[in-house]
């Protein structure tokens, strides 16, 4: 059976039940996520192909067909998860027209009368029964996608219905000569991949079902199924060049592959492949995935064309590149296989294969999506490339320079969401793409995300829907000679591809690529500082486990512990022994003379702080300085942060604006920096790390400061004086007093059984902004807006380990104060009775029932303070005494906070709450930012 809570979106709370065990259980945690207490248990179509249509209504009953998008994965695995295609592939036109027909009639029967909406199918693939699986009677994660796919844009033009438009009335962007009437008609192929990062949570299964874990996607365009797909995977930047795992899966037997593909998972599609090498056969793969054979067949295309290029090395060696033909070259280019898969199974370098595929002159076409299949001109350059033999491009006329442009720069985007590396870095693309086109400038962007404003294609002058990797870069900017490159706006992605574009003669604009190396090698960067005299913790390199315990002992316990080239703290540690060293380099990493591990002292009960400046090489100027609300240890993506500080000295501010200024200058930045400082509780300021490009806090400080700091940086970076750029975007209106706060948002009810423990690895997916005319109140909101509703009364269980028992005491009297009952595990509550603050003792879980998380299951608690002992790691220390703890209050949905200043923070919001009920006025105050910035 399958279960499925009402009005939850994503699939949250949802299941797979196999049995009658499985069902209660399901059952209970889906009523529990669905805010109306509602679970709908359905008959169980798994196996059965997924299909889902984009629908436009009006309210004269016009209605079109947006786009119809195909599952390869079957129904079980949720739709934002698995591979997606469009135009639709497998069925017939009879068959199409039935799920066109019943789309129709459901709109009508719904009374959709002003948008889009999405209807799934799901069709036998034995006997082609159809069933209706849901209707949602608005946008969806699939319109954005169907959008990107079409150039029809669902939710402009879904906005236009909703005040009495109709679809005959509204004018065709793309064409300008079509009405939205039109159905869009596709003559190329979309594929969509989801990007998962459950190495972020290794305690949690790597199996796909009913609920949503992928964290982003990554689109492509291509003329076959075969070149889409291929360049989606490329697109995804998991390291994969396509289906390339043939060496990590070389001992895996036929057999063990064909049992491993039953279970959906996010390598699945590299497992079919590998399978079909090991002469697994279509029938027996449809068999095990249910996947539909025109799929496998597809990907066995693939296969083939890999096979006669190995076959090729075996019998030539050194010399198989040289006898492959431009004629083949062409063939295996519009297959869609990457330039470096080639690389792979010839086992050369790249660069080898680019420079013989140029001496033969092959060479990608650009076409353009036009919405009509190339019937009507189109006026909006939307591109994509391919190398179709014989495809005669439709946008030869591109790129064409605008009558007043100053020139071209390409800007790169950050390709697919995942934690470390999300949206904020698509506002800085757009709005770097905004202030060059304000300008004068052509703005080129190039980009995969189809969730993302920067592949909108009304956004750039021109849009190119590539892979963000340096084949399809080098090809856009060969085509476009552009004056430069920007690289600094779409996080890590495009900085590795710094170095190869300056090697093939692209410019860089803004921070040379030297500069930002000088900051991010921790040698050279340490060298920086000691010539400024600025302070930094002790680190060391190690490159096996004993060096790793020898430096370890001279820096001293606690340190942090890091991998080399790791994005969003990916494996960082806190250990607290030697022990636990030895544990993190046998079990955790990879370590060799090319990928050494870092070791830092770790600063305990340290304020972190965020700074972010923008400089021209002469001028800085600093757009906010944010103190992270949990203490240092706490990755900066998952800690909140708030903005003016709230505890720090004037004289500390000003010192670090200081430095900000002297390292800015020191390493040559011409754009954005961030630096994050750690402050100790006597005061001494050390640096952290310095970032000489955009970073994730850059979104939060320009609307609480009222100042597009990105378009400012964009200027800097196309050649302008800071002090030009800033008055080119003044502030507009005078900067009203109030606090702006940054929360995270996390991904944990997701992903069962995982801890929901805060640690030097991000693992948060998002976050909010609360604004408030005091910092209370704008903590109050940013946690209501994280989906955390404070309480005002009730349980309040604390346990906080010894190091944080003095930190405890004002939060557990500020809840008294508010009315709250307090219960404590057997340490804390001996401390706070102590100290005269009135507590009940509860048992831990291993002391018996009735424990404290009989309590939390029953509803009994309303709020749960818990720092546990250990290292902050799974498994380690006695972590895992707690974890059981933070595990229900998680299902159950109570506010949970893993450290004692994010505590304190959200015990001063219930208080100003209950203080601001007591005297019965409200103390929630509501603002436009408009407002907030004077500009109305």
């Amino acid at each position: 059976l399958i279960l499925r809570p009402s009005r939850t979106l994503g699939g949250s709370g949802g299941g797979i039940a196999h049995n009658i065990r499985e069902l209660k259980q399901l059952t209970a945690a889906a009523l529990q996520a669905s805010p109306n207490r509602e679970v709908l248990i359905e008959e169980s179509l798994l196996g059965w192909k997924e299909f889902e249509l984009e629908v436009m209504r009006d309210c004269k009953d016009n209605v079109v067909i947006v786009c119809g998008i195909e599952n390869l994965d079957p129904m079980g695995v949720h739709t934002g998860d698995s591979i997606t295609v469009a135009p639709i592939q497998t069925l017939t036109d009879k068959e199409y027209q039935e799920l066109r027909n019943a789309s129709i009639a459901i709109m009508r029967k719904i009374g959709v009368e002003s948008g889009g909406s999405n209807v799934q199918f799901a069709v036998n693939p034995v006997d082609g029964r159809i069933i209706v699986i849901e209707m949602n009677p608005r946008v969806s994660r699939s319109s954005a996608l169907a959008s990107k796919a079409t150039g029809f844009p669902i939710a402009k033009f879904s906005a236009k219905l909703a005040v009495g438009y109709t679809l005959d009335e509204i004018q065709n962007d793309i064409t300008r000569e079509t009405p939205a009437c039109f159905e869009p008609s596709l003559d190329y192929v979309v594929v969509k991949c989801p990007r998962f990062t459950f190495e972020k949570f290794p305690l949690a299964e790597p199996v796909l079902g009913t609920q949503m874990k992928s964290v982003g996607e990554a689109m492509s365009i291509g003329r076959t199924i075969r070149e889409s797909l291929q360049k989606a995977l490329y697109s995804l930047e998991t390291g994969a060049a396509g289906l390339d795992a043939e060496a990590r899966l070389s001992a895996v037997s036929k057999g063990e592959l064909l049992e491993a593909v039953k279970i959906p998972g996010p390598e699945r599609l590299w497992l079919v492949a590998e399978a079909l090498r090991k002469g697994a056969s279509i029938e027996e793969l449809f068999a095990a995935t249910k996947i539909d054979r025109w799929f496998l067949s597809q990907i066995d295309t693939i296969i083939s064309h890999e096979r006669v290029l190995r076959d090729l090395v075996i019998r030539e060696g050194d010399s198989a590149l040289s006898r492959l033909t431009a004629e083949d070259f062409r063939f295996v280019k519009s297959e869609g296989m990457s330039d470096r898969r080639m690389a792979q199974i010839l086992k050369i370098p790249e660069a080898d294969i680019r420079k013989r595929r140029k001496e033969f002159g092959v060479e990608p076409t650009y076409s353009l999506v036009d919405t009509c299949a190339g019937e009507f001109e189109a006026y909006t350059p939307y591109l994509y490339g391919s190398y179709e033999a014989g495809h005669k491009s439709a946008a030869s006329q591109y790129p064409k320079k605008t009558p007043s442009s100053k020139g071209t720069v390409v800007i790169l985007g950050s390709g697919p969401n995942r934690i470390g590396q999300g949206i904020e870095f698509d506002y800085c693309c757009v709005h770097a793409v905004m202030a060059l086109r304000e300008n004068g400038y052509d703005a080129v962007m190039v980009n995969c995300n189809p969730e993302t404003v920067s592949t909108d294609y009304d956004t750039s002058t021109r849009l190119y829907f590539e892979p963000l990797v340096l084949e399809s870069v080098l090809n856009i900017c060969e085509r476009e000679k552009p004056l430069g490159v920007i690289i600094q706006f779409g996080g890590q992605t495009p900085l590795k591809l710094a170095a190869a574009l300056e090697q093939y003669g692209v410019p860089v604009l803004g921070t040379t690529p030297e500069s930002i190396d000088l900051a991010e090698d921790r040698k050279l960067f340490a060298d920086v500082l000691k010539k400024l005299e600025l302070t930094q913790t002790k680190f060391a390199f190690a490159t096996s486990t004993e060096e790793a315990v020898r430096e370890a002992e001279k820096i001293g316990y606690p340190l942090v512990i890091r991998p080399s080239f790791v994005l969003g703290g990916r494996a960082m540690r806190i250990v607290f022994q030697e022990d636990d060293l030895r544990a993190y380099m046998q079990e955790s990493v990879l370590v060799s003379e090319d990928r050494p591990v870092l070791l830092d002292r770790f600063l305990h009960n340290a304020i972190e702080v965020d700074l972010d400046a923008v400089s021209d090489g002469e001028q800085v100027e600093i757009a906010g300085v944010m103190e992270h609300i949990e203490r240092a240890g706490i990755h900066s993506g998952d800690s909140s942060c708030c903005l003016p500080p709230q505890s720090l000295e004037p004289s500390l501010i000003d010192e670090m604006k200081r430095q900000a200024r002297e390292l800015a200058l020191a390493l040559q930045v011409r754009g954005l920096m961030n630096i994050q400082f750690a402050i100790t509780p006597d005061k001494m300021i050390y640096v952290l790390e310095v970032n000489p490009r955009a970073s994730r806090t850059v979104p939060f400080v320009s609307k609480a400061t009222g100042r597009p700091w990105a378009k400012i940086a964009a200027l800097v970076m196309s050649g302008m004086s800071l002090s030009e750029a800033m008055n080119r975007y003044p502030r507009k209106g005078s900067h009203s007093d109030f606090w702006a706060v940054k929360a995270c948002v996390f991904p944990f009810k997701k992903f069962a059984g995982v801890d929901t423990l805060l640690g030097p690895e991000m693992k948060s997916t998002g976050e909010v902004m609360g604004v408030g005319a005091t910092f209370p109140e704008a903590f109050g909101k940013s946690q209501q807006g994280a989906g955390m509703k404070l309480p005002e009364g009730g349980k309040a269980f604390l346990s906080v380990k010894d190091l944080d028992k003095d930190a405890l005491l004002p939060i557990a009297q500020s809840l008294v104060n508010s009315g709250f009952s307090l219960i404590a595990t057997d340490g804390t509550a001996r401390y706070l009775m102590e100290n005269r603050v009135p507590v009940e003792r509860v048992n831990k879980v291993r002391e018996g029932s009735p424990h404290i998380v009989d309590m939390l299951g029953a509803g009994e608690v309303a709020l749960v303070v818990n720092t546990p002992e250990g290292t902050g790691t799974e498994g380690y220390g006695t972590v895992l005494d707690s974890r059981s703890i933070r595990l229900m209050s998680t299902e159950m949905g109570v506010p949970l906070y893993t450290t004692t200043a994010a505590g304190l923070a959200a015990v001063e919001a219930i208080g100003a709450a209950v203080d601001a009920r007591s005297k019965k006025h409200n103390s929630i105050t509501v603002s436009s930012l408009q407002e907030l910035h004077g500009l109305l």
